[in-house]
């Protein structure tokens, strides 16, 4: 792929994955157009390495203008909430959205698609680690997020066969790095943590992986995968705690004291999510589906994309450090 093959479409490019696809697209060369909602921060559209247009994945008629002369689609942008007031409309988000661009994408005869699933539609494995063989069904997904995951791939996967979309999926781990704008989930520990607010954690591990090893493992799977087969973008196993002693380490900040059991935090989960509602506030910080995922260990085995693509990811150390200095030249971190 080069600067005479066409344009290629990306989505979610002010966010966090999707600002990375599109800058390591851009930087080989690529011609590069991003799908915006126009409400969607500008944080990361500031220095925009192509045109962007705006428009609704969830709209046929936006995404069929947006598809125009497009012959290469990046499919990264999600509703990456693990909590909403009403947690289908996570389901509906990721499925609509995933079912408009890929039926345009088909209209427009785009010849080659990578789409952006989630190790979130793994089965995680107490015992060992997940791999792309561990795929879940949609009732044996924790919480909206990952359960809207798991529909969203398997209508692509169907679309794959049946129609002959030419996608590849790739399956990121837990992406931290700059430009985390919202911020993520993981983002906000990263957060809480540098700034002193976490003085206890729960015993549990996952996995983390630098966000433009992520970017680069997209056009590894462009340039290699094949079609209809699934690869994780992973990068090291670490327990929780682990990672929280080293985000304070960097931070300069005392580390937290001690795990605490699950079962007491149910009691303060359930309060942050009714006062969420009653307040219409954001996302609580602890929520019941998190306490519930975080009873497994969230490892796993990159060795697929390893041997095919030639994927590979830095330590996890530097991609901690390259957060936390975003996050502090943001203001985030004191």
């Amino acid at each position: 792929m080069n600067d005479q093959d066409g344009i290629a479409l990306v989505t979610g490019v002010s966010g966090f994955v999707g600002s990375a696809v599109a800058r390591a697209l851009a930087a080989r060369g690529q011609k590069v157009r991003g799908l915006v909602r126009a409400t969607s921060s500008r944080t990361n559209l500031a220095d925009f390495p192509g045109e962007l247009v705006e428009g609704d994945a969830r709209d046929p008629i936006s995404v069929g203008m947006a598809m125009k002369g497009v012959r290469y689609f990046f499919h990264v942008a999600a509703d990456y909430r693990l909590w909403a007031p009403d947690p289908e409309e996570i389901v509906i988000n990721n499925r609509l959205s995933t079912e408009t661009v890929m039926r345009a994408a088909l209209a427009a005869g785009v010849e080659r698609i990578v789409y952006t699933s989630s190790v979130a539609t793994l089965k995680p494995s107490d015992h060992g680690i997940a791999d792309e063989t561990c795929a879940a069904r949609p009732e044996e997904a924790v919480g909206a997020y990952k359960r809207s995951k798991v529909v969203a791939e398997r209508l692509v996967e169907d679309m794959v066969e049946r129609d002959g979309l030419p996608a590849v999926i790739v399956q990121p781990s837990t992406p931290i790095g700059p430009r985390d704008v919202r911020p993520t989930p993981t983002g906000r520990i990263i957060v809480e943590a540098a700034n002193g607010h976490m003085p206890a954690y729960v015993d549990t591990g996952l996995n983390l992986v630098h966000v433009d090893d992520v970017a680069n493992g997209h056009l590894l799977a462009f340039d290699k995968g094949m079609i209809g087969e699934r690869y994780i973008l992973g990068g090291d196993d670490i327990m929780l705690g682990d990672m929280l002693d080293e985000i304070t380490l960097i931070a300069g900040r005392r580390p937290p004291y001690t795990s605490l059991p699950r079962w007491p935090l149910y009691p303060m989960a359930w309060a942050n999510e009714w006062r969420a509602r009653l307040l219409g506030g954001a996302e609580p910080f602890l929520t019941l589906d998190s306490l519930r995922m975080s009873r497994h260990r969230m490892f796993f085995s990159s060795a697929k994309a390893q041997r095919d693509l030639g994927y590979v990811a830095r330590p996890h150390r530097a991609a901690l450090a390259d957060a936390i200095a975003w996050f502090r030249e943001a203001g985030m971190i004191r």
